[in-house]
C-alpha cells in the first residue's frame, strides 16, 4: 500500500489521488458481498456508481493525466481494499481465539508494522536502494532526517488512530469521517502544489468527493 501510494503520487496530483481512492470503496463493497455475505441496498450501490463516474470523468478531464500514475493508483486501491477485508477477517478471528475477545490497538499496530519489515527489506534490496543511500548526499542533511522522522511518526500515528477509531466507534462512522476529510485534503493539494486544473476537472473532483459523503450517509442509514 505504501509503495504503490508513493509511486502514484510521483505521477498524479493529490486531488486526483483522493478522488481515485473512492474506487477502493467499490472494491471493498464487492469483497464484502463474496467474503462476508453482506448485502448493500440501492442507495449504497448508487453512491458507488457515482464514485466510478467521478473517477472516469476526472481522468478524462485531468490536465496532468499520466497512465503510469493511474495504474499505480488502481493497484493501490486493490491492495487497500484487500487490506481492509483482511483486517476485518483478522478481527473476527481474534474474537474467537483470544481470551479477551479482541486485539487491542497497540498489539495490532505492532503486528502490522513488524510484519511489513521483511517486505520492506526485500524491496530495498530488489530496487538496489542500498547503493543509492550510501552515495546520496541527503544522508548528510539534517533537514532530511527531520522530515523523514516526522513522516515516520505521522505514519505510526495514522496506524494507531485508525485502529483506535475503528475500535471506539465503528466502520460506518470511520467511513463518514474519512469521506469528509477528503474535501479539505483535495483543496489543499491543489493550492499547495499549484496543480493546473480546469473547470471540468474541478467539477469532477467535487462530484467524487460528494459521492463519497453520499456513500457514507447511505451506509449509516
Amino acid at each position: 500500500m505504501l509503495v504503490t501510494s508513493m509511486f502514484s503520487l510521483k505521477y498524479i496530483n493529490v486531488a486526483m489521488v483522493t478522488v481515485l481512492k473512492n474506487v477502493t470503496n467499490v472494491m471493498t463493497a464487492v469483497g464484502e458481498m463474496y467474503l462476508f455475505n453482506k448485502h448493500h441496498d440501492n442507495r449504497v450501490w448508487a453512491a458507488l456508481f457515482l464514485m466510478i463516474i467521478s473517477a472516469i470523468s476526472g481522468g478524462f478531464t485531468d490536465l496532468s493525466f499520466d497512465a503510469t500514475g493511474y495504474t499505480w493508483q488502481l493497484i493501490n486501491c486493490l491492495l487497500t481494499a484487500s487490506y481492509s477485508l483482511t483486517l476485518r477477517k483478522v478481527m473476527d478471528t481474534a474474537k474467537q481465539v483470544t481470551k479477551s475477545g479482541e486485539l487491542n490497538e497497540f498489539s495490532m499496530v505492532m503486528l502490522n508494522n513488524s510484519l511489513s519489515l521483511p517486505l520492506g527489506v526485500m524491496l530495498v534490496c530488489g530496487f538496489k536502494e542500498v547503493d543509492y543511500l550510501v552515495e546520496t548526499p541527503l544522508l548528510r542533511s539534517g533537514w532530511f532526517w527531520v522530515v523523514m522522522t516526522f513522516s515516520g511518526l505521522l505514519g505510526l500515528a495514522i496506524s494507531f488512530t485508525s485502529m483506535w477509531f475503528l475500535h471506539q466507534t465503528g466502520a460506518t462512522t470511520y467511513s463518514l469521517v474519512g469521506s469528509l476529510n477528503k474535501i479539505p485534503l483535495s483543496v489543499a493539494g491543489i493550492l499547495l502544489f499549484k496543480v493546473p486544473t480546469s473547470l471540468e476537472n474541478s467539477a469532477s473532483i467535487l462530484f467524487g468527493l460528494l459521492a463519497g459523503v453520499l456513500f457514507a450517509r447511505a451506509k449509516m442509514r
